[in-house]
């Protein structure tokens, strides 16, 4: 029996997916939570084989639970679909990757597959991933550009990030002028629309 568990915010999302998982014979889910923060926790006490998580989360996203989760066998299921988040979830060890409108039967046998220590890659992410290049953002840029989408000032981010307002301004120009952007607010949907931020 392969132990799952769950870590998506959409109650009836959840639920949906746990039932037809507890449906395969070999499939069993042991937990299920809804908040990416409260992943670890519940790996800890459940032990799952397999842990599946969505990204978008309140507490902590799915791609920073799942780095938080080194040699656990964890598979993304996702209704984003953005190349960004795939390069992410690899650099992060995630060995699944899959998006919500997948049939059941191809998260079972994603599941299946690596928790035998396989990969299980969506074919269609996977290619845009490819087309889409590398992330042209370094980790400054993407922070600076990150607490600018969150409404954060040049003075404010500047305070959190423990850097000069001009060096905060350096740093969104760059990201601007990497991603062709206009501004800093088609720079941050840019970034958005590819899961770079």
């Amino acid at each position: 029996m392969i132990r799952v568990l769950l870590a998506d915010d959409e109650h009836l999302v959840r639920a949906a997916i746990a039932t037809l998982l507890g449906l395969e014979p070999d499939l069993e889910v042991v937990a299920q939570v809804a908040r990416g923060d409260a992943v670890a926790a519940a790996v800890e006490v459940h032990d799952p084989d397999v842990v599946v998580l969505d990204i978008e989360m309140p507490g902590m996203d799915g791609l920073a639970a799942a780095d938080a989760l080194p040699g656990r066998a964890v598979v993304i299921l996702t209704s984003f679909g953005r190349p960004g988040y795939l390069r992410r979830a690899l650099a992060a060890g995630v060995r699944g990757f899959l998006p919500k409108d997948a049939p059941a039967d191809e998260l079972a046998t994603a599941i299946r597959k690596v928790h035998a220590g396989g990969r299980y890659l969506d074919p269609e992410l996977t290619a845009s991933a490819m087309m889409a290049g590398d992330n042209p953002l370094t980790d400054r840029e993407r922070d600076a550009l990150r607490s600018a989408a969150d409404g954060a000032s040049v003075a404010e981010i500047a305070a959190s990030l423990h850097l000069t307002e001009g060096t905060v301004r350096n740093y969104l120009s760059s990201a601007i002028t990497k991603l062709g952007a206009a501004n800093r607010i088609t720079a941050i949907r840019a970034a958005q629309e590819k899961g770079w931020l």
